[in-house]
């Protein structure tokens, strides 16, 4: 599945799958960059989609005192 295309809860399933199988050794060596890499790449994946929750609720936030202001004049 593409990073595009990943939702945010499916990169934290994968992540824990990928966490677990790294504690019971489940994963030879010749697997482990690759998984290692594929952490990296949700683990960024997944702050720019908190990064972009962030900016969308401030937003929200500043669009009500800015009605809040204007309800005041």
């Amino acid at each position: 599945m593409s990073p595009q295309n990943i939702t945010y809860r499916q990169a934290v399933e994968e992540l824990e799958t990928i966490l677990r199988a790294l504690e019971t050794d489940a994963v030879d060596v010749d697997d482990l960059t690759a998984r290692v890499q594929r952490s990296a790449e949700l683990i960024r994946l997944c702050k720019q989609k908190l990064r972009s929750a962030e900016t969308a609720i401030d937003q929200v936030f500043e669009n009500l005192e800015e009605e809040d202001e204007l309800e005041d004049q």
